[in-house]
């Protein structure tokens, strides 16, 4: 798999925008994180590429939110270099080819698959601190 850059992640994003057709993987709104709903399989979603490079290095939990926006919030900023986009692979739905973000959320005592739409409006190229 390859790392993404901000423009191929914008073409992504653009390419899913213009998907109407009903599909499984958008029975339900991904518009914020979510854990992976049951109504998306797993199996439906191949990997496109990366947001980092080396999977072994330990990113920034700091979050870009300059609006006021926070983790849940749909309208929250796609902000690369912040978490948890700085964990995420780009997937991509098998039957409709529209275009999601995924990472493993691994807290104290367990570890969950979250999900979001790629959406062209919110992504912002913020650099880091």
């Amino acid at each position: 798999m390859q790392r993404i850059d901000i423009e191929t992640l914008v073409g992504l994003a653009e390419a899913s925008a213009t998907v109407t057709m009903p599909c499984s993987c958008n029975k339900e709104s991904l518009a914020a994180w979510r854990a992976l709903p049951l109504t998306l399989e797993a199996v439906r979603l191949e990997e496109v590429g990366f947001l980092f490079d080396d999977p072994y290095d330990e990113p920034t939990f700091a979050e870009y939110h300059p609006a006021g926006t926070r983790y849940e919030s749909a309208t929250a900023p796609i902000a690369m270099r912040f978490y948890p986009y700085n964990r995420c692979a780009v997937v991509r739905c098998l039957d409709c080819h529209r275009h999601y973000l995924r990472y493993n959320e691994a807290g104290g005592y367990f570890t969950e698959i979250r999900i979001r739409a790629l959406r062209p409006e919110l992504i912002v190229d913020a650099p880091e601190n």
